[in-house]
Formats: structure tokens, sequence, C-alpha cells
């Protein structure tokens, strides 16, 4: 019979510690028997499962039942600090009705007992005495009647009881016999403990669990090495009786460096090239930029050589630096009080960081040539600066209180937080200037002459400090109710002036300022007038008539006097002869064909250059115009970006080219000669002059700004970005342009792709004037311009006659239009490339033409062959090729190239790249024509196919790559190498 008894469920998958077991032994066991004579035996006999196992065996079922105690007792066992065991019996009884003669003493039940003592010694003293504690009796449910002769093994049943309290240092189990037939197989004595575990980064012991079953044992942990509690609370967990943890209570966490490992039961410490700076469970994390560690468990990286932290960066920011210096440092006059206005860039490198300030440091040079800065001295406390000299959060700086005709060398320091922490000075920018004549001081005060009700009449001294001759004052008035934005201006040559169309009656603000040579100095303090009422302007003249009507009659003989003098002088009449700006105007309104079109007039007949900005360039209030950006410099002066707002316009942007200080009177009439031209032009594909500033120094010349800049380095910049119908595009614009000033008999002598200006909406306009000349003798039937000797030619885009003979013509300007057709097909590759000009001047006068670009269709390199005709007789003109242009335009098939060339180029998407045989780095370049990017990719070690076709903007920037154009189209090409190599495509 198999017999299950569990009072403690579950009991078998919990941590035990076992006291005694019987179960596996083979040899004696050494159990003491009572009385000595007693009936148990101890046998070896196989068990229900064939294994050979060691048994105690009784069966005295007919013998007297006061003779059945037979006791069988364990050793002495230790407890170990259990307060509570468990006790498994394995064993078989025999059914009493089973026996051939069954006795009514019979049993198939076993009691067990329990005696505890502190040693095996007093338990021997008090063997048969008291103490014994009976635990249960143990019925089998089922018993064997006898064993079949098929299975010798003896059927086996197992119960299991859980003994009472056990107090005392150790105890003794006994089996008690009361006539049963009883095989005991096996005895297990064990108590229960919760096993050592470590748990939220705490480690507990294993104790053992309660005498009591719903009991908890409170159970201490310790932390972990290289942790802590966390919030003060020490860890704790409970033990129950079955050997289970149970309640956690408060944990660890890991200390500043560690980091929890993955089952939470070790803090690691973080490895090289990790940190962590605070307690707690989180992970370590990567050092951030431009730091690093040395050793395991750091709680913070240290900054690599020449990057700091400022004192409120965190641990976690990155590691910085001190910015670059400022760029684009500029220098111009204020136009208001004679300052020096100081404008420049930020850093290029900023550091890592957001910040920046700057500092300005002062010098004041003994020449204006600076070979050592450090024989100037310091400018002192005279110079102010404005807003400040230090801690400048903007980009501008205003210099006052300069010395005139003094040299300053002016130093612009970036910094930022943690510049104070670099051991190297602050970087900077430096610039130098050379202070000229300033404007006049404020004119100190203002004196009413005379009243009106619609006029006033002012006076005032002059300026203190005038600063040379006093030019002409500006006087800008108001009505006390308004504000000074809607104030009108008088001028004046003389400290007085009288204002008129005045209000009577009315309170009115004025302000004066003066200028000089340098410009305007600052306005004087308002003061306030007022015009008469009418009715005291009335009465004024009642008691001025009497005088009135003698002045009247003086005045009548005085008229008569000089009306007799005009008369004598009108006879020499006829002798008077025209001022030469007479007849040069006479000439140009005269100078029309029938069909009503403007000849151009060459501003170099003029005997005095500015006669011809007057003519035909708007003069521009200076007020009306701000200047934003120093783009670029120009042959004489800077170039700007502006904004001009003229009064009942809306505001636009301009270019502003500035005649530098100093120029002579020769270079000024050079640099206002080219508003000259531009002012009698009016098409959309010719730069628009805006006006001119003349009255103020400096000398200014506005015109509309173009966003995309010269079109030979945009085309740079994007090349293989375009189409070849936008290309064409492009030339049928710069050709509409050229027939206009071709018709107006006017020759530009200079047109390249540098001179072609480029807006943001793509559209090309003809500029840069400064070789112009009017066309004016007949050299059959073309009108031409001989060049002086001095000029100079820009020789790959002149035809031969022109630099053989000087001969400019349209027929030159038509030939110069087809190198830049060709420069425009090409993206701005230099026409002859590396030859020089002497070479380039004997290859074309032997006949040699530039051969058509890469991917250019036939088409537009025949144009280009028919503008370089040796003859210009056999040239097209502009007319003929905006014809031409127009009709390929038009039918987009004539424009794509030949099966034979070295691919098909589409009309209306970038030119592709073969690449089916390509099997090189450098064929790869060659083949994207960026074959002057080899040594950089060779020291890159860009060396195989599939390496550059990994490429990323950065990687390619990181190169030495600085064109956008050629940035863009080579990772274009490496992404397109990236879907050759892995989808085996034949183009991309």
């Amino acid at each position: 019979m198999i017999m299950e008894l569990c009072f403690i469920f579950r009991c078998l998958s919990h941590p035990s510690v076992m006291l005694l077991d019987t179960t596996e032994s083979t040899s004696e066991l050494g159990w003491t028997t009572y009385p000595d004579t007693g009936e148990w035996d101890e046998v070896s006999v196989l068990d229900d499962r064939g294994k050979l196992i060691r048994t105690f065996e009784v069966c005295n079922v007919n013998q007297n039942p006061r003779a059945q105690d037979n006791w069988l007792a364990t050793p002495f066992l230790y407890r170990h600090s259990a307060p509570r065991v468990f006790v498994t019996l394995r064993f078989s009884v025999r059914d009493c009705a089973s026996l051939r003669s069954p006795s009514p003493t019979c049993r198939e039940t076993l009691t067990l007992f329990y005696k505890q003592a502190d040693s095996q010694r007093e338990l021997e003293r008090t063997w048969m005495a008291e103490g014994w504690v009976k635990i249960d009796t143990i019925a089998a449910d089922k018993s064997f009647s006898k064993v079949e002769p098929s299975s010798p093994h003896t059927a086996a049943s197992t119960s299991r009881r859980a003994a009472l309290s056990v107090t005392r240092k150790g105890f003794v189990l006994a089996v008690v016999d009361s006539g049963a037939c009883v095989s005991l197989m096996g005895v297990s004595i064990f108590y229960r403990r919760c096993p050592a575990t470590s748990v939220y980064l705490a480690s507990y012991p294993a104790p053992p669990s309660e005498a009591e079953p719903t009991a908890l044992v409170p159970v201490s942990g310790t932390c972990v090495a290289h942790s802590k509690m966390q919030g003060g609370t020490p860890p704790r967990m409970h033990c129950n009786a079955e050997g289970e943890w149970m309640v956690p209570v408060g944990g660890c966490v890991c200390d500043e460096g560690h980091e929890p490992n993955l089952n939470g039961s070790a803090c690691l410490a973080c490895p090289v090239g990790y940190f962590k700076s605070v307690s707690g469970s989180v992970p370590c994390s990567v050092c951030p930029s431009n730091s690093r560690t040395s050793q395991e468990g750091s709680t913070a990286c240290e900054c690599r050589s020449g990057f700091y932290r400022a004192a409120r960066d965190a641990n976690s920011s990155a590691c910085t630096t001190p910015p670059s210096a400022p760029v684009s440092l500029t220098w111009e006059y204020e136009s208001g009080d004679g300052g020096v206005s100081l404008r420049w860039r930020h850093p290029v490198d900023m550091g890592g960081r957001s910040e920046v300030w700057y500092g300005i440091v002062c010098r004041i040079c003994p020449s204006a040539t600076i070979t050592n800065p450090a024989s100037c001295s310091w400018c002192g406390e005279g110079v102010t600066f404005s807003p400040s000299q230090t801690n400048l959060k903007q980009t501008k700086v205003t210099l006052n209180n300069l010395l005139t005709r003094v040299t300053y060398l002016i130093q612009v320091q970036a910094m930022n937080e943690v510049s104070a922490l670099s051991p190297f000075p602050a970087r900077y920018t430096s610039i130098n200037f050379t202070t000229s004549q300033s404007v006049p001081s404020t004119v100190p005060m203002m004196h009413l002459l005379s009243q009106a009700p619609d006029s006033i009449t002012l006076s005032w001294p002059q300026p203190d400090r005038p600063n040379g001759d006093i030019l002409e004052y500006q006087l800008r008035y108001y009505d006390k109710g308004s504000d000074v934005d809607s104030a009108a201006s008088v001028y004046s040559e003389t400290n007085t002036v009288t204002v008129r169309s005045l209000i009577a009656g009315s309170i009115y603000a004025f302000q004066i300022r003066a200028r000089n040579e340098r410009g305007y100095g600052p306005y004087s303090n308002t003061v306030y007038f007022t015009t008469l009422p009418l009715e005291e302007h009335s009465h004024q003249i009642q008691n001025r008539l009497p005088l009135l009507v003698g002045s009247i009659m003086g005045g009548a003989a005085f008229l008569l006097v000089v009306t007799a003098i005009v008369v004598v002088c009108a006879s020499c009449g006829s002798k008077r002869r025209e001022s030469p700006y007479s007849n040069r105007l006479q000439r140009y309104i005269s100078n029309r064909d029938p069909g009503g079109v403007k000849y151009y007039v060459d501003p170099s007949t003029y005997e005095d250059p500015s006669e011809a900005v007057k003519e035909f360039a708007r003069e521009i209030d200076p007020t009306h115009l701000k200047i934003e950006e120093v783009i670029g410099a120009a042959q004489f002066g800077e170039v700007s970006r502006g904004r001009y707002r003229p009064l009942g316009r809306r505001e636009v942007l301009v270019a502003v080219k500035t005649l530098r200080w100093g120029a002579s009177d020769r270079e000024k009439g050079m640099f206002l000669s080219e508003a000259g031209v531009l002012g009698q032009f009016d098409h959309p594909n010719v730069l628009k002059l805006e006006g001119v500033i003349t009255r103020t120094p400096p000398e200014r010349i506005v015109t509309e700004f173009m966003e995309n800049g010269p079109l030979d380095s945009f085309l740079r910049e994007n090349e293989g970005q375009f189409s070849v119908l936008q290309l064409v595009g492009m030339l049928r614009g710069i050709g509409a342009g050229m027939r206009y000033l071709a018709e107006r008999n006017f020759v530009h002598r200079d047109l390249a792709a540098r001179n072609v200006l480029v807006n943001s909406n793509l559209v090309c306009k003809v500029s840069d004037f400064g070789l112009s000349r009017l066309m004016r003798g007949l050299d059959h039937n073309i009108p031409t311009y001989t060049a002086s000797l001095g000029s100079k030619i820009p020789v790959r885009w002149t035809a031969p006659e022109a630099f053989q003979h000087r001969k400019f013509s349209s027929a030159s300007d038509v030939w110069s239009f087809g190198v830049l057709m060709w420069e425009v097909m090409s993206y701005g590759e230099r026409p002859y490339w590396d030859m020089s000009n002497q070479e380039v001047m004997k290859a074309v006068a032997d006949q040699y033409r530039l051969p058509a670009p890469h991917s250019c269709p036939p088409a537009l390199h025949s144009l280009m062959l028919q503008c370089w005709q040796a003859d210009r007789g056999d040239r097209p003109a502009f007319e003929t090729l905006l014809s031409s242009l127009d009709r390929l335009i038009r039918h987009p098939a004539s424009l794509k190239t030949e099966p034979s060339r070295s691919c098909s180029q589409p009309l209306l998407s970038p030119t592709p790249t073969d690449l089916s045989a390509v099997s090189t780095v450098h064929e790869w370049l060659r083949a994207l024509r960026m074959e002057r990017y080899q040594e950089e990719f060779d020291r890159a070690h860009l060396d195989t196919l599939d390496r550059v076709s990994l490429l990323t903007m950065e990687d390619i920037q990181n190169l030495g790559v600085t064109l956008l154009g050629h940035q863009r189209k080579i990772l274009n090409a490496a992404q397109q190498l990236r879907a050759y190599l892995t989808q085996g495509q034949v183009e991309v």
C-alpha cells in the first residue's frame, strides 16, 4: 500500500536542513530499541523501487498485548536553533485480516513520541522517566495482505508529521509498536529555513522558520559592497513558517561610480569610458563629448586636454573650449556723430557652447603701416564705447571721441564661460584704420529773427568745433504735436534760413546740424517757435503801412534800372556759348532712332563725370538706407547688403558699393561712372540702379540685391544640380540682356560669368560695367570702340581682334558670350584651364577653340563655335543667338547628347554618371569630374568603392571639400554608388 500524508503543504519545494535521513542508508543505523530484547529487527531489504535499503521490522501480533510495547528511538539530535521540526516516515503495514490466524491484539498503527534534552547523557539518565511527548498515532488508510510473487518488493507508505515546538538543545524521536506487522523503511527529520539571498542590493542570511505556522521572522539585511541604504531605512524582509521570504521593507542603492547588475544582487564598478555621478539604481552613462575616464568606478569624466567645464556645468555635460575668433570684422564711419562703427560675425567655432560675448581692445599706433603691434599704446579713457567695451552680447560697437588723423588698432575678442579656464588668451580678430577729418560738433543754439503767420526765419552760430569748412546746414522741423519721423528738412549754405508754408498760430519744433567734408554732425537740442496768429499779423501791417508804401516806390525805381541793364545785355546773347552739359543733354535727347530707342551716352565724354551721374542717377536720401552687413570687396571699396525704403514705396533689399576713404578724384570719377552707365538702362536682365549718394560722403552706389551672387561661383557651388533646360534658360536671360544693350550701341567689354549676378529666382542679370564703352565709329557697318593702350583686357573672354588690335564691338561681346556659354555648361570651369594669357592668345590665333564641356549637347557647342568665328562679321548677332536659344527651348529633343558621347544627359534632371565601367576610386572621381580631390581621398584612405559608398556629408566636409555644390554632388554620387553596389544597378 502507498500512503501519502502531508500536513505542511509545499514542504518539499522549500529549502530544508536535514537533522536525520535514513532513506538512503545501507549500513547499520545505530538506533536504540527498548526493551533491549525488543522485537524490532534491523535488516537490509529491497524497497518498492528495487533499491537496497536498511530497515527496521517488527511483527509480534500474537503475543500478550501487555508485552506489545516495542520502542525504536533515534540517536540524540541537535536542533541547531530550529524552533520547529518536521518528520517524514516511510513504512509498510500488514493487514491484520490477512494473517493466517488473526489475533485480537493485532494492530495496524504506529505511535510517534519525542523527548527533549540538553545532551545525550541527560537523555540516558532519564530514558524511561516522564518527559516523552506523544506526537501522533499513524494509521494507514490501507494495508497490504501479502507480497505478490511477481513483486518481491515491499510496498511502502509515507507519512509526514509536524512536530511540536523544540525549545531545548536536542531531542530524540521514538517509534512505538503496539502489536503491528510493520516495516520502517526510512525516517527523515528536518527543519525549514528561508534561503540566503540578495534582493534589492541587500544580502540576507538563511534564518530558520518560526514555530508558529502564521508567524513571520523579521530578518535585517546588509547592503552589498559599494551600496548604501535608500532613504535611511535599513533593508528588512520576513521569513514565514514555510521558508518563504515575504514583505520586503527598504532597500539599498549603488554608490557613485557603480551600477546594479542584471538581477540586482551586486553593484558593479562603471567600466572605463563610463561614469555615474550620483548614487541610485540608474546605470552608468557613457562619458560626454571631449571627456574620458582612466579607471573603473569613476564618478565623473575628466575633460580632455584643451577642453573645460564651466562652474555651472553639470558633470554629465560635454567639455567645451573657448570660441574661435570673430569673423568678418569691418568698420565704417557713423553718419551722425563722426564715430566709428565696428561690426563682425559670430565665431565659426563656438567651442560647443551657446553663449558668447566680446571684448574690445583699443590701441593707438604711431603709423598707418603696423609692422609691430607692440609699438602701439593703449587708447586710454578718452575713447568711449557704445554700448560697452566688455561683455558685449551683440556684434556691433561704436567708438566715439576718436582723435582725427590717428591710426587705431582694434582687437575684438570672443569669450565664453570656459575662456577663463584656458591658459591661453582669448582669440581675437583685429583691424586697423586711420581716422580722417571729423564731423562738426553740435550747433550750440538757434535765434528767432522774424516770424509771420506762414513762415519763421532763424539764425545760429557756427559749431564750436567745425573741423573744417561748413558746407551746409540741415534744419529739420515738425509740428509739436507730431514726432520726429514726420519732420521736413530745409538746407542752407549760410547760418540763416526761412521756413515757409507753415500754419498760423502753431508751435513748431526745430533741430539743426552742420555738414563738412566728413559728413553731418549731430542734431542740436530741440527748440520751439510759434508762427504769428493772423489777427496779430494784421495789426502789424496797419502799423507799418506808411513805411511799406515808401518801400514799394523805391523798389519800383530799382526795377526800372535792372530792366534796362537786362535789355542791353540781351544784345550779346548770340555770342554766349552754351555749357557742355547743355550740348550733351541736347545730343542725348535727339540721339534716338526712328523707333524711339534711346542710345547710350558715355559718361567719359563729360568734362565732369559727376554731371552724368546727376543726369541719369537718382540721388538717395541716406536716411532711407540701412546698411546691414558687409558682403565683399570691390575695386574702390566695400560691398554691403542693406535695405532701402524710398517714400511711397515698399522696402527692398539692395547692394551698396561704398567708395573707400582717401580715394583720389580720378578714382571717384571712375567709381561714379558705373552709376552713370547703369542709370541709363531698364531691362529685367540688366542690373537695376536704385540710386546714388553723392552729397554726403562716403559716395555710394545702390543697386538691387542679387541673393545668389556671381554666376560662376553659384554654378561651382551647385555643380550638377541643374538640368540642361535650366542652364539654357539662364543663357537665354543673359542673351536678352545683351541684346537690349547692343540695341543701344553699347559694348560691355567684360562679359563673363563672374560679371553676371543671379537672384533667388535664378534670374541672371548683366552687371559690372566698369570696362563698358559707347560704340562710336563704323568699321564694315559694325560700330566699334578702340581701347587705350593702358587699359586691361580679360584675355580668356576676349575676341582676337580685341586683344590684337584693341577693337571692341557687339561682335566681340558675342565672342565673350560664347565663352560664357562654355562656363555655364561646365559649371564655372576656368576657360582654357591653366594656360597662360600668352598661350591663350596664341592658341586662339591658331584657330584653337574650346572643346564641348562634359555632357554638353552638340547643338549648344555648335552655337558656341558660331560665336567664335575668326571674322567678326561671320558671328551671329545677339538677336540671332536669342532666336536660336528660344528654338532649343521649344524643342528639347535637340538638347539630347549623341549616343557616342560619354553619357546620355536627361533634360529635366541633373547630369547622371555611368558606373558600369568604374572599378576604382580614381575612376569614380574622374567620372564625377571631381578628380581634383584625389589627394584628399588618398589621405583619408578611401581606396575602395565600398568605403566611398558609406560617405556622409560630415565625412565629405572633413575631407576638405568646401564648395557646397561639390559636397552635394559627391554625397549624391556616394549614395547612388551604394545602391549600385548593393542592388547591381547599372546607372545612378
